[in-house]
């Protein structure tokens, strides 16, 4: 019995897998397979409660300004019973200025995300989480478009109180697809930015030399037939021109690029291929770490 051959020992198990406790998932292996839904609603609520704790100045403010440059121009250019498109000068802005702040403040939105991470190291917030690029800017963006929605219900309350303005919906989907795509158009445009951008500088330059002419310039304050034809050429390339003729038809029923279903839905596809394609470039700036990411 001595002389027996002593049975093979077992072969040692690896150390990673010796480490790893019954129940855990194996070292290596992802523990999302499709969508975290509970990060990406984890995302979307810290986003959507940042803004709304100060929501006196970030949803209100922006109200009582629109309401400011209303009284502005309506005093200033709709006296004597001026008419535009068959309505008052008050009816005809006020959609415009509507979507004016939701479009800025869905930008101001995502334009401080990264760009505040990165300058006072809290980016890893966004970037170590276990969310893929597409949940981290569909949480980033829908937080925006949430803020802008409400401060288009702040400025269509503020408005009402008005006298001379009526806001009749004559096309609710107009008024829901370019209030929405106008909302993300800048919300993605300002992700681009807090991307790019090393200060608040930057993003300001962005805000003032960009986002201010093109909103300034597309038709909010008049129609674009009173143009030229070199600087309407110009303006049926903005695409705020678009989004703020769409919105406007959708109340109105009428606008600058026609007064007709089928005349507005090449507007509202233009908008809405140029978002995929600039989402398309944000998706890719996240993948590749640009800026994000030394």
């Amino acid at each position: 019995m001595a002389n027996q051959p002593k049975p093979a020992a077992e072969p040692a198990k690896p150390a990673a897998a010796a480490a790893v406790a019954p129940g855990f998932p194996t070292r290596g292996v992802p523990v999302f397979s499709s969508i975290n839904r509970l990060g990406l609603w984890t995302l979307y609520m810290k986003e959507v409660r940042r803004f709304f704790k100060v929501q006196t100045q970030t949803i209100w403010a922006p109200a009582m300004t629109t309401l400011l440059y209303l009284m502005i121009f309506t005093v200033a250019m709709g006296g004597g019973g001026r008419q535009v498109l068959g309505v008052s000068f008050a009816s005809f802005i006020a959609p415009g200025l509507i979507v004016m702040g939701m479009m800025g403040n869905a930008f101001a939105n995502t334009s401080f995300n990264f760009l505040a991470g990165k300058i006072q190291g809290t980016i890893v917030d966004y970037l170590m989480p276990p969310l893929s690029n597409g949940e981290l800017i569909i949480g980033l963006i829908g937080a925006a478009v949430t803020r802008a929605v409400l401060v288009g219900l702040a400025i269509s309350a503020a408005m009402l109180l008005w006298p001379g303005v009526h806001l009749a919906v004559a096309h609710p989907w107009a008024v829901v697809w370019f209030g929405l795509m106008g909302s993300v158009l800048l919300a993605v445009i300002g992700l681009i930015t807090s991307v790019w951008a090393d200060k608040f500088d930057h993003a300001a330059m962005i805000s003032n030399f960009v986002i201010t002419p093109l909103t300034m310039l597309s038709g909010t304050f008049y129609v674009i037939d009173n143009l030229s034809p070199a600087f309407q050429a110009v303006s049926r390339v903005n695409p705020f021109f678009y989004v703020i003729s769409g919105f406007r038809f959708g109340f109105l029923g009428q606008s600058d690029i026609g007064a007709t279903n089928a005349a507005v839905m090449n507007g509202a596809i233009y908008v809405g291929v140029l978002n995929v394609v600039l989402g398309a470039a944000l998706y890719w700036l996240l993948k590749s770490g640009w800026k994000l990411k030394s």
